[in-house]
């Protein structure tokens, strides 16, 4: 499994059409992780103002159509990450049936990630 955060109201915004976040357009690839701990670390750095659920979705890399490439970091990865960590970074839409599963994003007041919970 690789993982993405993304706010549930950007997941679910269109049901009926793969994902596709503005880093798509703008970079080329979908921003991913590795694992759990690195999920909390990009929700930490990156997505501390994000307005209501935040979630990380649970993505099965070979249902994907789209290529991954397990790369560097393109910017300073964030806080809390491991040394020399690669991110996987989807080359494409994401495909709604490669999503096995979503875990919320559980934040403190400050808006901190502080762990993954289980979605229904």
């Amino acid at each position: 499994m690789i993982f993405h955060v993304v706010p549930l109201d950007d997941w679910l915004a269109v049901p009926d059409r793969p994902y596709a976040p503005p880093t798509l357009g703008e970079e080329g690839f979908i921003h991913c992780s590795p694992d759990e701990a690195t999920s909390l670390a990009v929700a930490d750095a990156f997505f501390r103002e994000a307005v209501g659920p935040l979630m990380v979705l649970l993505i099965d890399e070979q249902l994907l159509d789209a290529p991954v490439r397990w790369e560097p970091a393109t910017f300073p990865p964030p806080p809390g990450s491991g040394p020399g960590v690669l991110f996987p970074h989807v080359y494409g839409h994401i495909n709604r049936t490669a999503v096995a599963g979503m875990l919320e994003v559980r934040r403190d007041a400050e808006g901190r990630a502080t762990g993954l919970a289980l979605w229904s």
